[in-house]
C-alpha cells in the first residue's frame, strides 16, 4: 500500500470539492492532478489562479504547452507528458511533435528554443548555459518572456513532483515514447 494516494470526494473539504465541480464544469473531467492537489483547497486554488495567470504572459498557448512538455520530460512526469501531449494535440501539434518538443527537436526556432531552455532550467536548476539564454534571445524573446518562462517552469515542476511523488493514475493517453524522435 502506499503512503499517499488520490482522495475521494468524501475525503475532500467543502471548499476543494466546490474548486473541483468548477474545474468539471469547464474541462468536462476533473484530472487527477487536481484531485490530488485538492488535498489542499488552499494550494489548488493558488494553483489554478496562478495557471490561469499564465496566459496573460508572453507566451501563447501553444508555447505553454511547449514549455510543459519539455519540463514534464526533463522531470521524468508520464502524468504531465500525458495530459501536455493531449493538451498539445489540442492546441494544433501532432503527436510527432510532441515527442520533439519533449526532446527540444522542435524544427521550428523559436519552440526548439524554449524548450530546451526551460529543459536546461529544470534540470540545471537555472545554471543555465548562457549559449542557451542567447538562443532564447535570437529566437525573438525578451527578459520578460524569460522570466515568464522560468514561471512555466515552476508550474509544471510542482504538478510533476505532486505526481513524482504520488503516483496516482494517469488519466489521460499515455504519450508515445522519446526513441520514436528523430534527432535534427
Amino acid at each position: 500500500m502506499s503512503l499517499l494516494s488520490l482522495p475521494t470526494q468524501a475525503q475532500l473539504e467543502p471548499a476543494a470539492r466546490q474548486i473541483l465541480d468548477a474545474v468539471s464544469a469547464k474541462l468536462g473531467m476533473v484530472p487527477n492532478l487536481y484531485t490530488y492537489i485538492a488535498r489542499s483547497p488552499n494550494a489548488l486554488e493558488s494553483y489554478l489562479d496562478f495557471q490561469q495567470a499564465q496566459a496573460s504572459g508572453s507566451f501563447k498557448a501553444r508555447e505553454r504547452e511547449a514549455v510543459f512538455l519539455a519540463v514534464s520530460e526533463a522531470n521524468g512526469c508520464e502524468y504531465c507528458q500525458a495530459a501536455h501531449t493531449t493538451v498539445g494535440k489540442m492546441n494544433g501539434f501532432t503527436e510527432e511533435e510532441t515527442r520533439q518538443l519533449r526532446a527540444g527537436n522542435h524544427p521550428d526556432r523559436r519552440l526548439r528554443a524554449i524548450t530546451r531552455l526551460a529543459a536546461a532550467v529544470t534540470t540545471q536548476r537555472g545554471r543555465v548555459d548562457t549559449a542557451l539564454i542567447e538562443e532564447f534571445f535570437i529566437a525573438g524573446y525578451d527578459e520578460t518572456a524569460l522570466v515568464d518562462l522560468v514561471t512555466l517552469v515552476a508550474d509544471k515542476t510542482l504538478a510533476n513532483y505532486l505526481h513524482n511523488m504520488a503516483g496516482f493514475e494517469v488519466d489521460f493517453p499515455a504519450a508515445e515514447p522519446l526513441e520514436a524522435v528523430v534527432a535534427l
